[in-house]
């Protein structure tokens, strides 16, 4: 079995848990430079607000490249999967709590 798909295999309510790990981690790893490269263009996001984009930004990055993962089809389906819908939506709006425009 190759490692990945050994890690991979662990899972939490059908997500991946090593997935999830990765993205939050590669999104802690990357928020000073993100929010650096924000504040060229004039807005202030807090670091800690990317660990809250983490999900909404993984969601809309697999649905532009087409690929479609559980989370992804769960927070799509219409008729169930309620609790992940409020989790992303909750996540987002926490998310934009605190930007700011700066004026300069």
């Amino acid at each position: 079995m190759i490692p990945i798909e050994y890690l991979r295999q662990f899972r939490f309510g059908g997500y991946a848990i090593f997935d999830l790990v990765a993205a939050f981690l590669g999104m802690y790893l990357l928020s000073p430079l993100l929010s650096w490269l924000f504040r060229k263009i004039r807005l202030d996001i807090p670091k800690h607000n990317w660990l809250f984009f983490t999900l909404p930004i993984g969601i809309l990055s697999h649905l532009l490249a087409g690929k479609i993962t559980p989370m992804t089809s769960d927070f799509m389906d219409i008729h169930s999967h309620y609790l992940i819908k409020v989790l992303i939506i909750g996540s987002f709006i926490l998310g934009l709590r605190g930007i700011k425009i700066v004026k300069e």
